[in-house]
């Protein structure tokens, strides 16, 4: 059954006019390139739209690669099975490129309802829409008002995202009361290991990599990106890894079960890639797991699992942090 689109402010129903969503208050929003709109273009979530503009494919599976990543991570994370997920309606929140929207509609037969606060769902339209358009519905919109009645879907993902939210645990509570009763969510995130997480380049140097424009933060890292792997790999080869946490790069090691399939180009991109995406966003705020399982528990959810969980087969698969929960209330 096809989900109602409400007016998140007011609650109430959309129908569709002259190219636009209206309700009965005559409160209107824009339709555009297919996708309607519920929040201003301009928002805290820009860099991301810049981001997936560059990197559009970057993070896509490839077949002809035999590039799977996204596909096992997302049957890694949510141990959903794909013939459970026929007919069933799925909240995808904090989309992006589509990468996650790729594998939903490409290895399921469910509705995929996904939700961006980006422009990033322009990047993503492109990339998904000719895949399965009766079952893609694309929103560009934010997790506090999200244009879905309470109660509408029976799963919901959402992956690489709350970090980057002003309120984790408001962002938990708002994907929460979109699930029926008895329905699964399933969330991943950045995690407060210890004392250390923090003390890294990421964290030191964002409180002015943040505030730099996207296209000369961009030009920087590309500019650096080659001495930056070579000293990364090079420290990992003398045994002093743990060091790379101070240089400004992603952490390549996580690239490891790549490097043979990889060529050079592509671990350049993704490096670029990964870098802005530590520095650029506004918001990165990690969690420690227990936190986030109170966080669950307090807003009506069975938390049925929290921990780490590899992304891929093998002893070098990154890990991601995972929370699985069922709405009880």
């Amino acid at each position: 059954m096809k989900i109602d689109l409400i007016n998140p402010q007011t609650g109430l129903l959309l129908k569709h006019h002259n190219g636009q969503l209206i309700d009965d208050n005559g409160m209107k929003f824009p339709i555009i390139e297919g996708i309607p709109r519920f929040v201003d273009s301009e928002n805290y979530a820009t860099s991301f739209h810049f981001q997936w503009d560059k990197f559009a494919k970057t993070q896509l599976d490839r077949e002809k690669k035999e590039l799977s990543y996204s596909k096992q991570r997302f049957f890694t994370e949510t141990l959903w099975k794909q013939q459970n997920l026929i007919g069933e309606n799925i909240l995808e929140v904090g989309s992006g490129a589509g990468r996650f929207s790729k594998v939903v509609l490409e290895q399921t037969l469910g509705n995929l309802y996904s939700v961006d606060y980006s422009g990033a769902v322009d990047t993503n339209r492109k990339n998904n829409i000719g895949i399965a358009p009766e079952r893609f519905h694309l929103f560009q919109a934010s997790v506090y008002e999200l244009p879905f009645p309470d109660g509408s879907f029976d799963k919901a993902f959402c992956f690489g995202v709350l970090q980057h939210t002003p309120d984790f645990e408001r962002s938990v509570k708002c994907i929460i009361s979109k699930i029926k009763v008895g329905g699964e969510i399933v969330v991943d995130f950045y995690p407060i290991n210890g004392w250390w997480t923090k003390i890294q380049s990421k964290y030191i140097l964002r409180p002015i990599t943040k505030r730099i424009s996207h296209q000369r933060l961009f030009m920087l890292i590309e500019k650096n990106i080659d001495w930056l792997i070579k000293a990364a790999f090079f420290l990992h080869r003398i045994g002093l890894g743990l060091l790379i946490r101070f240089l400004p790069i992603c952490d390549i090691k996580g690239y490891q079960n790549f490097y043979s399939q990889l060529s050079p180009e592509e671990l350049r991109e993704l490096s670029i890639l990964d870098t802005f995406d530590m520095f650029s966003p506004e918001h990165d705020h990690p969690q420690r797991l227990k936190t986030v399982v109170r966080m669950f528990e307090k807003h009506q959810a069975k938390v049925i699992f929290a921990g780490k969980v590899k992304n891929t087969d093998g002893d070098k698969s990154p890990m991601a942090t995972v929370v699985r929960a069922i709405r009880i209330s």
